[in-house]
């Protein structure tokens, strides 16, 4: 990230910060705001973008800005940026629409309203950087595909683990090694948490209840493991990934996995719960190089044949402003699916459902999410978690059992459906099933 310090440096002395349009002003949004505004150089939010703009408001006060100003049209927005004032409004659209913001931050961690503030941002050329992990493994390839057309850039960021594995997983790979393993470092997953197990946690850390139990649940490294093999083209190893139990380093870990097995498999993501040095991420790569292999162990890094590279944390919004700074100075991705979705993560049930019953999505009390071959996912007819909020089951659902549509009726007129149905039309076989688009 050296470079990118350079840059802004160069952007702050000339006196043109990079402009930033953040949408979501919880906890994650506005500690993005507060990054930008007190401890980055050559950039500063231009607009805050949240359904309560007096939350948004408050995230600029907080960051010592005189006088934030609430904007409800695209012309008050751009005599702001003109004047250098930043602004706060309940109106996404006006900072995808405005002449002179740079960039669209979106940090809703919805599925529905996310996307759309998405195709708005790419209908008016704006690039788009996701911190919603929920978001990316549900629909980023066909969002993707949408920026693509706008001819912009569409990103996750660094921070969350999809994006510290990915830019580890790159510097393996420019090390001369074949990466064959993503893996994630939890410490603590238990299924059958819910908002009322985690309130405690969530009240104390200023956290959102339902984001925290998705964090517990296993529903969370679920999306960012999805993300990290959309990324990669890797998969799983079995549904709900491998998830070992290991109070031991990451490093021993080589130990567990078979090389030849993970890279007839075309690489594998998958996670641990209480390993050392957590949280963070890793990845192991192998070489056919001896060369490579005798300094390798020269190194200190062992006898292979898998070699272990790892990072012992993840910064979260701190590691923001860098996603920023290579999206708009070098058009650089952090993270995007490469092609078709090679991990979904699929809808099961947290408890005994019942026929009439509405589903909560993530974090919630009903289900929680596992990641699943995609290819799988679509010949059962799974249902998505990133789909599964507000469906209504039509019949009984034990506990643990994988929801299918068949089991579901969607909303009606929801954009991720229609988006999620061009998707799978998109890049799945047409043999496999997929459930016709809500009336």
């Amino acid at each position: 990230m050296l470079l990118i310090d350079t840059y802004l440096a160069r952007r702050s002395a000339q006196g043109r910060p990079i402009q930033v349009g953040i949408v979501g002003a919880g906890t994650l949004g506005g500690a993005i705001a507060h990054q930008v505004l007190c401890h980055t150089k050559g950039m500063t939010v231009a607009a805050i973008a949240n359904r309560h703009p007096e939350k948004a408001k408050q995230v600029l006060e907080r960051a010592k800005v005189p006088d934030p100003s609430f904007v409800s049209s695209v012309s008050d927005l751009e005599t702001n940026l003109r004047s250098g004032r930043p602004s706060f409004t309940d109106n996404p659209d006006l900072l995808c629409e405005a002449d002179g913001i740079d960039v669209i931050v979106e940090v809703t961690g919805t599925i529905e309203y996310g996307s759309r503030v998405c195709l708005h941002a790419f209908e008016h050329r704006k690039p788009v950087i996701l911190v919603n992990a929920e978001l990316e493994a549900t629909l980023g390839p066909i969002l993707k595909e949408e920026a693509q057309r706008a001819g912009v850039v569409f990103s996750g960021s660094d921070g969350d683990q999809p994006g510290v594995t990915l830019n580890l997983y790159r510097f393996v790979q420019g090390l001369g090694l074949k990466p064959l393993l993503c893996g994630n470092i939890k410490g603590l997953h238990d299924t059958y948490r819910t908002p009322e197990t985690q309130a405690e946690f969530a009240r104390k850390w200023d956290q959102n209840v339902n984001m925290v139990t998705s964090f517990a649940d296993g529903t969370k490294i679920s999306f960012e493991q999805a993300v990290t093999a959309n990324a990669t083209g890797m998969t799983v190893a079995q549904r709900g990934m491998l998830g070992r139990d290991w109070n031991r380093h990451v490093d021993e870990l080589t130990e567990t996995y078979n090389a030849d097995e993970l890279d007839q498999l075309g690489g594998v993501v998958d996670y641990v719960v209480g390993a050392q040095p957590g949280p963070g991420v890793f990845v192991f790569g192998a070489t056919d190089d001896p060369f490579i292999k005798k300094n390798l162990k020269l190194y200190k890094l062992g006898d292979g044949p898998l070699y272990s590279f790892y990072t012992p944390y993840h910064l979260c919004f701190l590691e923001v402003p860098n996603s920023i700074a290579r999206v708009v100075e070098f058009q650089d991705v952090v993270t995007a699916p490469i092609d078709a979705p090679k991990v979904d993560v699929i809808a099961v049930a947290k408890k005994q459902l019942h026929a009439g019953e509405i589903l909560d999505g993530i974090g919630g009390f009903t289900v929680y999410g596992q990641a699943e071959k995609s290819s799988l996912a679509r010949a059962e007819n799974l249902l998505p978690m990133g789909l599964a909020e507000k469906c209504r089951l039509i019949r009984d659902i034990p506990r643990d059992t994988a929801l299918t549509f068949d089991d579901i009726v969607l909303p009606v007129g929801r954009l991720c459906d229609r988006l999620w149905l061009e998707q799978c039309a998109r890049f799945h076989n047409p043999n496999i099933p997929v459930t016709p688009a809500p009336a």
